[in-house]
């Protein structure tokens, strides 16, 4: 065990924050059984008390701890795509603080697929509470300089592990009830799932859930989430240019996103191109937008992907980004 790793676990012992890499975004760890050491989430955050958690485990060994009346389907899914970005919810065990759950009966578990997030969570040989590692509601961390920009000093320490492979969250599949649904869509795919499960899970809203209240049921179910502070509007791909054209002829600056070169040529278009395929997309949208809105631009503008299953975690993404963008 490196002796980063050793400090980072010591910390999280200790109730402090420790920053770390995951297959799809930054988390914002927390030693999950410690309901003081995760206050310091939601602090840093800003983020709403009845917001659950998800708790990152060393492995599907440890489920146990957490989890009751773990149905077989879960164990298959964990056989599947663990390590990976799958997160389940389950029931929670009596001793689980409300603190991760927002209050409810139920517990977001996964096993996420980085070296040193599995190395941390191996030293630490328990559950690390860890939403994004960003302000509540905004554009999630791919990167340790993400994290670093964002919380600063609320943060003890940050373990750099390069940028992240996904690049956008987990998928959250409900498997509480009979039905198996999935509540928040990612790069597991329902028919991904549906290999497994014989069955292809639906994909409703968190609040469509069976026993959903008016609490979030699951991380990211807000209609806007994931937002840049910069204005941004997802458009057809042949209206791009003529917003380009608009912003031009009100001599404003504008960035552009979409998977083609640039056909205009002027200073105050700031065009990034993007890869044209949805894992490609998924893997630098958060951070291009993060570039993108630290240049004081007027607005953003992201060519919309096909709407078809391929494309359903990062259209959900950049939905609920174009409805929070612009705000503080």
């Amino acid at each position: 065990m490196s002796a980063e790793i050793e400090r980072a676990a010591a910390l999280l012992r200790a109730g402090e924050l420790v920053a770390f890499p995951t297959e799809t975004v930054y988390g914002l760890g927390a030693d999950a059984s410690n309901p003081v050491a995760v206050a310091k989430i939601f602090a840093a955050k800003g983020r709403p008390q009845d917001h659950p958690l998800i708790v990152h485990l060393p492995g599907v060994e440890h489920l146990e701890r957490w989890a009751r009346e773990i149905p077989e389907k879960a164990y298959a899914l964990a056989r599947a795509f663990w390590p990976g970005p799958l997160t389940m919810i389950l029931k929670r065990l009596p001793h689980v603080p409300d603190a991760i759950t927002g209050g409810q009966d139920t517990i977001g578990l996964r096993v996420p697929n980085h070296p040193l997030a599995l190395e941390l969570l191996r030293a630490f040989d328990g559950g690390i509470a860890a939403p994004s590692a960003n302000r509540f509601g905004h554009v999630s961390p791919t990167t340790a300089r993400h994290v670093r920009d964002e919380l600063g000093d609320a943060v003890a320490m940050i373990l750099d592990g390069g940028p992240c492979q996904v690049g956008i969250e987990s998928t959250i599949v409900d498997l509480t009830g009979e039905r198996t649904t999935i509540l928040r869509p990612g790069m597991v795919s329902a028919h991904d799932l549906g290999k497994v499960l014989g069955r292809v899970p639906a994909v409703v809203g968190a609040a469509g859930a069976a026993g959903a209240t008016d609490m979030p049921r699951v991380s990211g179910s807000l209609a806007a989430h994931y937002a840049p502070r910069t204005p941004l509007a997802l458009l057809q791909p042949d209206v791009v240019i003529f917003a380009v054209r608009e912003a031009l002829a009100a001599n404003e600056r504008i960035g552009i996103i979409a998977p083609m070169p640039c056909p205009l040529s002027d200073e105050r278009i700031v065009w990034r191109e993007i890869p044209g395929d949805a894992a490609g997309f998924a893997h630098d949208i958060y951070a291009l937008l993060r570039e993108l809105d630290s240049l004081g631009l007027s607005r953003i503008v992201v060519q919309k992907p096909p709407l078809n299953e391929n494309w359903r975690a990062v259209n959900d993404r950049l939905q609920r980004a174009e409805a929070g963008a612009g705000g503080a």
